[in-house]
């Protein structure tokens, strides 16, 4: 007895689970109808049973919505470069001898031609007061030439005054020397430490000082080849201390390389930034930042984003039913989601009651409460 007792029981659990299959399944209740047992939950519902619909009642489930938006992929790069005065230069002597005087010291403010350290220039002296004399002599033989050129022949006379230009190029020669002997800055700016002390003896290899024009500051840093149509001259920078990120600084592309580097696949940009203030230095290590605009895209709320086995969709409202649209994410962001998907502005997205829903299920549509997610 309690075989079919057991039998009887399954048999029920079984009728119970296909009816319930059929009625919520798509197409299900056309197949309860033809057997004539939705008419009958019908006609119990009239008389004061559940209402039909589902678990949304008569105006099918109830969910809420946003409507789609769209966004811009936001598109940034970043790297690390190192700073460069807009000018530097190092002092050398063009010739060897022994520091006479320095008239500067380590830190100064110098200008351009300002004699920074005479060499030892007696014994150059000496040879240009020598040429200064073969000069005038020369010259004086040559007038005197001029002069009797009828008494002699014309080969004396052009002796004398190639002797006397011959003079004139020894005494160019000789103060040139003469100069050599002072070390000039090329360029205005700041004086680094001064190597050397008076009495030092200098080749044309010893380094004097350093000078940097750091009105300007260069940044050099390699940007990857896909920002290769994206970085124009005159492009703006945004620019931080690697060592003080919390000090910011705005700054301009000043060039950009003409070729991609075949083994890291990267092309040097450099960046421009004034240095008012005298805050920055050259070899100081900057973050740079660009933004570039990109493509527009549909953005939805992240609530609204559903995954299953083949990939990422959404839930949105067609004529009152919900609809499953496959979409690709481009780009999270807190409060969007920009979507590859065919969306338009303001179509309605299902954020609450996804949990509920089928392919053509009707949908009562509420929108998202102000403040939300949304």
């Amino acid at each position: 007895m309690r075989f079919y007792k057991q039998l009887a029981v399954s048999l029920g659990v079984l009728a119970v689970g296909a009816a319930s299959w059929l009625y919520f399944a798509p197409g299900g209740r056309a197949v309860l109808s033809s057997a004539g047992i939705l008419e009958s939950a019908d006609k119990a519902d009239a008389s004061g049973g559940r209402r039909a619909g589902g678990f949304g009642g008569k105006g099918g489930i109830t969910v809420v919505t946003a409507p789609a938006r769209l966004g811009t992929v936001n598109d940034q790069l970043t790297a690390i470069g190192s700073g460069a005065a807009l000018q530097s230069v190092t002092l050398l002597p063009e010739q060897a001898g022994t520091i006479q005087n320095i008239n500067i010291s380590s830190g100064d403010t110098v200008e351009k031609g300002e004699i920074i350290a005479e060499l030892d220039d007696r014994e150059q002296v000496l040879a240009r007061n020598l040429a200064s004399v073969a000069l005038e002599s020369a010259t004086r033989q040559a007038e005197v030439n001029r002069k009797i050129q009828s008494s002699i022949s014309n080969l004396e006379v052009y002796n004398a005054e190639i002797a006397e230009k011959s003079a004139a190029l020894d005494l160019e020669t000789a103060e040139l020397d003469l100069a050599r002997r002072q070390i000039v800055a090329p360029i205005s700016g700041v004086a680094g430490i001064v190597a050397v002390n008076v009495g030092d003896y200098v080749t044309t290899a010893s380094e004097i000082v350093t000078i940097d024009d750091r009105s300007a500051i260069f940044v050099d840093f390699s940007v990857p080849e896909r920002f290769a149509t994206a970085v124009a001259k005159g492009a703006p920078v945004e620019a931080s201390l690697v060592a003080a990120p919390q000090k910011r600084f705005e700054g301009v592309v000043e060039a950009v390389d003409n070729r991609i580097d075949a083994a890291s696949r990267t092309f040097t940009v450099r960046a421009r930034i004034d240095n008012d203030n005298d805050a920055l230095r050259a070899g100081m290590s900057f973050e740079v930042t660009m933004r570039f605009p990109g493509e527009v895209f549909p953005a939805v709320d992240p609530l609204a984003i559903q995954w299953d086995s083949d990939g990422a969709f959404v839930w949105k409202v067609a004529d009152g039913k919900a609809e499953k649209l496959r979409v690709r994410v481009i780009q999270r962001d807190p409060d969007l989601v920009l979507v590859d998907a065919e969306l338009e502005e303001g179509e309605p997205i299902i954020i609450e009651g996804i949990q509920r829903l089928r392919e053509g299920a009707a949908v009562s549509e509420q929108g998202a409460p102000a403040g939300g997610a949304a």
